[in-house]
């Protein structure tokens, strides 16, 4: 056993569903909040994107494409790291370990095999950066019976629980996700996937617009809602009439799943309108199915810069307080990247990291394999 580490600075590294590229956050777990001391976004390159998108999407990618994809993510990944440590003058030697949730690209949690599968080779990551990475974290969770995902809900009741509050965190990224912190102890913390987050909106918009997102829900806010298009989706769709706990993605939900809907010619800006009152329906649907009514929402995740997003999903919620995680003294764009500093954190010092009552699995357990330097 090694010796325990004099440091507590650990990165984390989350590449999301949203495919727009690799949020890293460098946090200090020697104070309690954490201390954020540096976070950075890095983009995809556009090839790099549409080959994860394509991998993603379709089943019949060769097995040679994905093992050479697994490698150039971890050496991506390692990149990113050495790159930061280089802008900020951070020293290897006080780094603990890297936590990468890698890209996921496949995850089907309730079928005969159950499985998950995220790349980005830690091995590589390890050797490349010569810091001991964490990776791998949800395929211990699913191995006992859990969904896998989400996973980020133990951090948030780590870092965003209150007392005397009922909270609920709403991370939107390509997919969306709540979280219900119960004030007391009783319910226990519950989370779960609610459904499509800027998947499809992005998809949408690359396709009609040209660009990767809508920038602040713009081009949707010129739109109007189809009526007929938004209640087919929802209640077609099983996934939006299961109870949890359940987790989905983006292999799930995209353009394949879409375009069944689309056999009218719709104006593009009234189908942009309705895919996001697609994901705020969703969302606020999860709300209502939690047993607890939660008085404070925050947002994370790059749905917060679409604002009239937010501003659907406020009107949703009459009465609640709409924010940002940043009211909680974290940047909604780095809280699940501070969440793998943080996992990665509880899996070196031989800490749980899941919680049963959010991912169903048969009990808590230690996450993810360590790969030291």
């Amino acid at each position: 056993m090694q010796d325990a580490p004099s440091s507590e600075i650990y990165i984390g590294l989350m590449s999301g569903t949203s495919l727009d590229g690799v949020d890293i956050a460098i946090a200090d777990f020697a104070h309690y909040p954490p201390r954020l001391l540096h976070c950075a976004t890095w983009p995809y390159e556009t090839g790099l994107r549409q080959r994860l998108r394509e991998i993603t999407i379709n089943p019949t990618v060769s097995l040679d494409d994905l093992c050479q994809l697994d490698v150039e993510l971890g050496q991506k990944y390692a990149d990113i790291v050495n790159r930061t440590l280089d802008i900020t003058g951070f020293e290897k030697t006080t780094i603990v370990a890297i936590g990468n949730h890698g890209q996921t690209i496949q995850h089907s949690p309730a079928g005969n095999m159950p499985y998950t599968l995220q790349i980005g080779d830690p091995n590589v990551i390890a050797a490349r950066t010569g810091i001991t990475c964490v990776g791998d974290f949800r395929r211990r969770d699913v191995a006992l019976g859990g969904q896998g995902a989400p996973l980020a809900p133990a951090f948030h009741q780590f870092l965003f629980a209150s007392d005397t509050i009922d909270r609920a965190i709403v991370n939107i990224g390509g997919i969306s996700n709540i979280t219900l912190l119960p004030a007391s102890a009783s319910p226990v913390v519950i989370g779960f996937d609610t459904g499509p987050g800027n998947t499809l909106l992005d998809y949408w918009s690359g396709k009609h617009q040209g660009a990767a997102y809508d920038d602040q829900g713009n081009w949707a806010a010129t739109g109007s809602v189809i009526s007929k298009l938004l209640n087919s989706m929802l209640s077609d769709e099983p996934y939006f009439q299961q109870l949890p706990p359940k987790s989905t993605g983006t292999e799930y939900f995209n353009s394949n799943w879409l375009s069944p809907y689309l056999t009218e010619a719709f104006d593009p800006a009234d189908v942009q309108a309705t895919l996001v009152e697609l994901t705020v329906e969703t969302i606020a649907n999860g709300l209502r199915q939690l047993p607890v009514k939660a008085t404070e929402f925050y947002i994370c995740g790059g749905g917060v810069h679409n604002r009239y997003l937010l501003s659907r999903l406020q009107k949703l919620l009459p009465g609640c307080q709409v924010s940002s995680t940043r009211d909680l003294g974290l940047d909604p764009d780095y809280v699940e990247a501070v969440a793998f500093a943080w996992l990665a954190r509880q899996t070196f010092n031989r800490q749980t990291g899941n919680l049963p009552g959010v991912t169903r699995a048969s009990s808590e357990t230690i996450l993810g394999g360590i790969y030291f330097n």
